[in-house]
């Protein structure tokens, strides 16, 4: 466009001047705009710390159904039952010394032992009676008994079983359930019938192995 007079020169020249300026405003206004997004980002990065993107890392496919947990206490416990179990249908009858009272003695105890055993020679820490219960629940109560019994380290322990006269026909069948079952306990070195003033024929004095 050219100019007819100096007016329009004049007019031509600030037309000129004001799209500068706003050609300048505009720019600083990008600028500043841009500082402000470069700040901002900067500001994460000071708070976050320097960050990396994820690796493509091959992923492990987990099954839809996992397996219950094993409860190994409680197997080693059902172990230690099943170890510690003690059968009605032992007859433990051969493994008795007839004498003048029925003892039983391990292999490699000797007799002097249980004559020991029969006269007091080692003191009495300990007595269950099991006079009156019902067979289950007697032999449960035997091998509780004589199961802390070694875990307080008694030597010598006393299990009344009672004579039987109260059963059918006056037969003791306790006395030879008991018989039976502290043969089956490891725990058991020996065993003697009472003397009399201890229980006689009614009650069993046993010799337990020591605790380590």
């Amino acid at each position: 466009m050219k100019a007819k007079s100096l007016k329009d020169l004049v007019q031509m020249q600030q037309l000129l001047a004001d799209q500068q300026k706003a050609a300048a405003i505009a720019e600083a206004a990008r600028q500043l705009a841009a500082r402000k997004a470069d700040a901002e980002k900067n500001l994460f990065v000071r708070a976050a710390g320097k960050v990396e993107p994820l690796r493509d890392r091959a992923r492990v496919q987990l099954l839809r159904d996992q397996p219950a947990p094993i409860a190994v206490q409680k197997q080693l416990d059902e172990q230690r039952v099943l170890q510690e179990a003690i059968s009605d249908e032992f007859d433990g009858a051969t493994l008795l010394d007839v004498d003048d009272a029925l003892s039983f003695r391990r292999p490699g105890i000797g007799t002097d032992i249980t004559r020991k055993l029969r006269k007091g020679g080692w003191s009495m820490q300990g007595e269950i009676d099991l006079h009156g219960m019902r067979r289950e629940e007697a032999r449960e109560a035997l091998s509780a008994f004589i199961r802390e019994s070694v875990k307080r380290g008694w030597r010598c322990v006393r299990v009344v079983h009672g004579k039987g006269l109260g059963s059918p026909g006056k037969t003791p069948v306790l006395k030879g359930r008991v018989q039976g079952w502290l043969i089956q306990k490891n725990e058991v070195l020996a065993f003697v019938q009472a003397r009399g003033d201890e229980g006689g024929a009614g009650a069993l004095v046993v010799l337990l192995k020591p605790t380590p």
